[in-house]
């Protein structure tokens, strides 16, 4: 259809339109820009509906085509008398418009200051409260003896968001700029392409008039079906349009996918304060790698696929991280983890295809809610004596000084109440004994960031981290924060070992990995005091055993399953790994539940590691959605039926 188009209506400036024959120009002498493929009534309806520029000259309103010169609107030859027209279906079709060179037509942003949330008067009380941000720091023992050192003494700190709701009279959240990437090869058609599609549609439904969203299709190569739009109800209509038309065939060009997606963001005329893209594919890239490297992928240069400017610098910002989704059991799991881990963003697996749409939910849940930016923790040691030995920090950049006196963690973006927990260990002299402190100041912590909401730079800081040095035996209270992070660093840690063993194809050996880790956890005293992230962490292990215990199995979901387990934990952020009824093992089965504002989420085959009230809001919009689409489904087959 988008060849007959060219080929009818993309001719040289001084061509005449056959299409718009009896319709704009009714002579049949309309010039129409060549990169304008709205055909019949559609161009009438650019002209008539469009922007005009300082030339005078409109912009087609669909694709924003610059019109060369102004058609007339009346016949100069006379014409046998025509039948009126059709009226305009509702549902306009969706003509793809050529790509311009340089994708600067982007819609503008909107500026206008939103009203505060809560009393205008309460708003100071807000500011006075230290920000968005919140620290805290635990030790992993209220106290250590006067005449002992030691050599890995654990401090956690601790950094939290604040919600959205309880940010008293903060502005409205930050507008979103999003680029989807959507595969529509072969291997898409039938039931795949429709439940994206479906999906897509909740994604635009659930946008404000202040997002932008831009749709690129990729299969053998990749197209921009439209530009970076404000989600008004035109927005929305034109995204719903462009969905609509997706049609699936050809191989699959990851590469060139994400070319064009960075293409969009690195030209964009404006930008809104947040950027993402979300990536999904169901297959394995042909083109820019196309050498598999042998079992598991081993060799293939999947940086490759990653576009410059999408690098993830590291330095607390990023151009636009790209959430990567694998679709059903045959897309290729290392690409995907890799894309997201090189650009600062996750990786989640949808082994049940049905779900899709609450995969996506569960993302935008969270890019909806970005409430820090830039965020950088800074660490001072405060006694002389005190060194930072090391920094656990998952996928985020930590430096530590080379006299181990300071240390300084790249946290990047927050969503609206989530947390980031670091590990550091520390070396902590003997007391003097003529000191007469009680007690030894340890480490000062503070952090910058920007705040989304108001663009502004702020800056926060926390209690000092201190332990108490009494005289004599000192009878050691464990922290539970500190045990609990332990925990959890030690079995990623195990994750990303067993991965590397089932590889290699010791698939023994990484089950027996997960089993010794699982088994830490569940003999962990915050484990054994009931702790919730511990018990999830127990189970999500067990799941992994079953999935890593032969190769079949492993090829099959094991290894996107630990992929995205472990793009998890290295960034303390949820990602879905929506799998099949019951999952792999036994434990899984009865699902968890959740409690959200709008009552209980049923969440049978979702990890909810690291979940927001957000998130899991946006989740349980998707399920009700689903049901209720269900549910007219059924009534269509019942009256079909009667």
């Amino acid at each position: 259809m988008e060849s007959n188009s060219r080929s009818n209506c993309h001719g040289d400036m001084r061509r005449t339109c056959s299409r718009s024959s009896g319709g704009v120009g009714g002579s049949g002498h309309a010039i129409f820009p060549p990169q304008c493929s709205h055909q019949d009534q559609s161009h009438s309806r650019s002209v008539s509906g469009s922007r005009i520029v300082a030339n005078g000259l409109p912009i087609c309103e669909l694709c924003s085509a610059r019109w060369r010169s102004l058609p007339s609107l009346r016949s100069t030859n006379p014409s046998p008398r025509q039948p009126p027209p059709s009226p305009v279906p509702s549902s306009q079709p969706f003509f793809r418009p050529m790509e311009p060179r340089v994708f600067d037509d982007d819609d503008p942003v909107d500026r206008t200051p939103r009203p505060l949330r809560g009393d205008q008067h309460r708003g100071a009380s807000a500011e006075a409260s230290g920000g968005a941000v919140a620290l805290a720091t635990h030790c992993e023992c209220s106290a250590l003896a006067r005449d002992a050192s030691a050599d890995d003494f654990a401090v956690l700190v601790h950094a939290r968001a604040t919600g959205m709701a309880g940010a008293v009279g903060a502005v409205a959240r930050a507008p979103l700029d999003l680029v989807t990437v959507l595969d529509v090869s072969g291997s898409m058609a039938g039931t795949k392409l429709e439940l994206l599609k479906q999906a897509m549609g909740f994604v635009i439904d659930n946008l404000g008039p202040r997002d932008r969203l831009c749709v690129v299709s990729f299969s053998s190569g990749a197209n921009r079906l439209m530009r970076l739009a404000r989600m008004s109800d035109a927005g929305k209509s034109l995204a719903r349009r462009a969905v609509q038309s997706l049609a699936a065939g050809g191989g699959t060009n990851i590469g060139e996918a994400l070319r064009r997606a960075a293409k969009v963001i690195d030209e964009r005329m404006h930008r809104n304060a947040v950027a993402s893209v979300v990536l999904l594919s169901d297959g394995q890239d042909t083109y820019t790698v196309p050498r598999r490297g042998g079992y598991g992928g081993r060799g293939a240069n999947y940086d490759a696929l990653v576009p410059p400017s999408f690098a993830y610098p590291g330095a607390g910002s990023r151009c636009a991280p790209v959430h990567t989704f694998g679709f059903g059991t045959d897309h290729d799991a290392a690409a995907m983890h890799t894309i997201a881990e090189a650009t600062g963003g996750t990786f989640s697996f949808i082994e049940d295809e049905a779900a899709i749409q609450d995969a996506f939910a569960q993302c935008i849940g969270g890019l909806l809610s970005v409430t820090v930016q830039e965020l950088r923790l800074d660490i001072a040691c405060v006694h002389p004596g005190v060194r930072l030995r090391a920094v656990k920090s998952g996928s985020y950049g930590s430096h530590i000084d080379a006299d181990g006196r300071s240390a300084s963690v790249d946290v990047g973006e927050l969503y609206a109440d989530e947390e980031r927990r670091f590990l550091l260990f520390l070396h902590v002299p003997r007391a003097r004994s003529a000191d007469a402190d009680t007690h030894t100041q340890l480490v000062r912590v503070a952090c910058a960031y920007r705040d989304t909401a108001t663009g502004r730079g702020k800056n926060a800081a926390g209690e000092d981290a201190k332990v108490l040095r009494p005289w004599g035996p000192v009878t050691l209270e464990r922290s539970v924060e500190v045990e609990r992070e332990r925990v959890r660093v030690e079995a990623t840690h195990g994750i990303a070992a067993a991965r590397a063993a089932a590889e290699r194809g010791a698939h023994a050996e990484a089950v027996e990995i997960l089993r010794h880790r699982q088994r830490s956890v569940t003999r962990s005293a915050a484990a054994r005091a009931g702790d919730s992230t511990c018990l999830a962490l127990s189970r999500e292990l067990r799941e992994m055993r079953a999935r890593v215990a032969s190769r079949q199995q492993y090829e099959l979901s094991g290894r996107a399953y630990v992929l995205a387990g472990l793009s998890s934990h290295a960034h303390q952020r949820a990602t879905s790994r929506q799998v099949m009824s019951g999952g792999v093992a036994e434990a899984t089965r009865g699902g968890e539940s959740a409690q959200v504002r709008s009552g209980a989420l049923e969440t049978s085959g979702i990890t909810m590691s690291y979940m927001t009230p957000a998130m899991l809001d946006m989740l349980g919009r998707s399920r009700r959605s689903r049901e209720l689409l269900q549910q007219r489904q059924q009534q269509t087959e019942l009256r079909r039926t009667f």
